[in-house]
């Protein structure tokens, strides 16, 4: 089986693990990647569900690891490849001066990639009918494995740390939504500062689109190097019913500021990310795609994953044949516009780890 379509299969269907306390531990609930497991696989490392439904039901096993890391993967029984585990990194041992655990500043991502959710609240978790259906954020600071507010000064001494101790190359700084105007940039420009006033580390943003596009240029002047601003879904009527209240975000918004944004961060260090199986269509998330990529604006497409605790845990993922009929035209249409994942500065498309879109990219080269 080709890695991207195998990539594909795992991150749609999950895995049962055999041993659970292989590799880096993984996360129930919160922001990013939650209910994953990081694995690397023909040298990709990639984020593959392990706590979801589909998982549990999964028809891939990953074994024990035997002497060497080394673990097979199997479906239905039979061997069809092999994963190893990255380890816990080794800055989770420390606590900030304050007396936080570093793990509830920031997370490992990836193989190499530090996140924080600087904001762990969010204006539309708190009701039901305003909250995105897909959205986890308050589930981790509730179970006290992160504290709501991160500070610049604990953000940089995590960032220092995780780079001198775990080689760690971008870094993701994400948020939940403040408020209507500027609705997280602030906090990210002073987050952003204090980092790169500690390390050299490339960083990616990610916010709703402010009220104001001069907000763009202090995010750029803050040491931000690349901007996320989400999508998630691309159909109005799929927009009102998975995420009501920020579907009053209209998507009008969203392409002034993508157009506003890429001329400041540079062609393809804009992005966005796509929730693949939420109710578009294969043809609706391409034609979106098409004109993104006319802005220059990077589409990160990745496969939904239901979270446990949220109102669509019960959703199904999209089949590998539902992301494979988006990832391969995809994957071709982004090279044939020379906007190339690993030209990304920092951030969730330079790092692919929970997508198979990098691996086809890839794939097409050698092709």
């Amino acid at each position: 089986m080709p890695t991207e379509r195998l990539i594909n299969a795992l991150q749609s269907y999950g895995v049962r693990l055999a041993d659970s306390r292989a590799g880096a531990p993984s996360r129930r609930g919160g922001a990013g990647p939650s209910d994953h497991k990081a694995m690397t696989i023909a040298g990709r490392t990639v984020m593959v569900p392990v706590h979801t439904e589909t998982a549990f039901d999964s028809p891939f096993l990953v074994r024990r690891p035997d002497a060497n890391g080394v673990s097979v993967i199997e479906h239905d029984g039979v061997v069809i490849g092999q994963a190893t585990f990255p380890g816990k990194p080794r800055f989770y041992a420390l606590s900030t001066l304050d007396g936080v655990p570093y793990s509830k500043i920031a997370v490992l991502h990836g193989r190499d990639v530090l996140a924080t959710t600087v904001l762990q609240t969010c204006i539309r978790y708190a009701s039901r009918a305003k909250t995105c259906q897909f959205c986890s954020i308050g589930q981790s600071l509730a179970a006290g494995r992160t504290v709501a507010r991160k500070t610049p000064e604990q953000l940089a001494e995590v960032a220092r740390a995780a780079v001198l101790l775990d080689g760690v190359k971008h870094m993701v700084m994400t948020t939940g939504t403040p408020n209507a105007t500027d609705r997280g940039a602030a906090v990210l420009c002073e987050s952003a500062f204090a980092v790169k006033a500690a390390v050299d580390l490339p960083i990616q943003a990610q916010c709703e689109p402010p009220d104001d596009d001069r907000w763009f240029e202090r995010m750029r002047a803050s040491g931000i190097d690349a901007l996320g601003m989400h999508l998630e879904v691309v159909t109005p009527e799929v927009r009102a019913r998975i995420m009501p209240g920020k579907a009053s975000v209209p998507l009008e918004r969203y392409y002034e500021a993508f157009e506003a944004a890429v001329p400041v961060f540079g062609r393809g260090q804009v992005s966005t990310y796509i929730l693949a199986g939420l109710g578009d269509t294969p043809e609706a998330i391409l034609e979106m795609a098409e004109r993104l990529i006319g802005m220059g604006v990077y589409p990160f497409v990745v496969p939904f994953v239901p979270i446990s605790g949220t109102p669509l845990e019960s959703h199904p993922a999209p089949s590998p044949d539902f992301m494979h009929a988006i990832l391969k035209p995809l994957a071709d249409r982004l090279a044939q516009a020379n906007l190339r994942s690993t030209d990304i500065k920092a951030g969730c498309g330079r790092c692919g780890a929970c997508s198979a879109l990098s691996t086809y990219e890839r794939s097409g080269v050698a092709a």
